[in-house]
């Protein structure tokens, strides 16, 4: 049978902690410092502390498109103009008659109005006009074919405008009609200005 711890008398206690007071521990206790820093090869830690989040990005303005256009917009211009284009070939006509022309001196016979046709109808409609004024010896013809609608600039894509007035000259230089058209210019501002071409026609054989 398990004996019981037997209890100590009070002088017993009182003696037994003054030899507690006085006795040195083999192993004392020692305040923890800092850990050690980790060397190259040591593993990361399980749980990383959290990162410190970052601050808050400022708000940002909200942007309108074109906010900073200029007030000036252009169209796009990817083609030398047709007015220049052809000022570029020294005239075939005689010069006199070339330059009375450029100023507006001379009346054209006869003119030709392409407005609201589509490509096709435009030119059956010149070759049969510039065919019908040749055999009648005419020499000075007006075709007459707008500007065309005005590009608004915003469009990305670089488009002709004026289909009919980029179409006309090469139309009047091309087959069947070359043989029949000595001179292509621009028309004088009082005949219609960059909407309209003088066609000055070769004679009749």
């Amino acid at each position: 049978m398990r004996r019981r711890p037997r209890k100590l008398a009070a002088d017993e206690a009182d003696l037994w902690r003054r030899v507690a007071e006085t006795a040195e521990p083999l192993h004392p206790r020692r305040t923890p410092g800092p850990p050690p820093a980790p060397g190259p090869d040591a593993a990361p830690p399980r749980n990383p502390p959290p990162e410190t989040a970052p601050p808050p990005a400022a708000p940002t303005r909200p942007f309108r498109i074109g906010e900073r256009a200029t007030a000036e917009r252009r169209g796009h211009d990817i083609a030398d103009p047709v007015a220049e284009a052809l000022g570029r070939a020294a005239p075939a006509m005689d010069r006199k008659a070339h330059a009375r022309m450029m100023r507006g001196k001379l009346t054209p016979q006869a003119r030709i109005d392409l407005h609201g046709r589509t490509l096709d109808e435009a030119h059956r409609a010149l070759a049969a006009f510039i065919t019908r004024a040749h055999g009648e010896r005419k020499r000075l013809v007006l075709v007459i074919t707008g500007k065309g609608r005005a590009d608004d600039g915003d469009d990305p894509v670089p488009r002709r405008t004026g289909v009919l007035r980029q179409q006309v000259p090469a139309w009047l230089r091309a087959a069947p009609l070359a043989g029949l058209v000595l001179e292509v210019a621009r028309a004088h501002q009082r005949h219609g200005g960059a909407g309209a071409y003088y066609v000055y026609l070769r004679r009749p054989r």
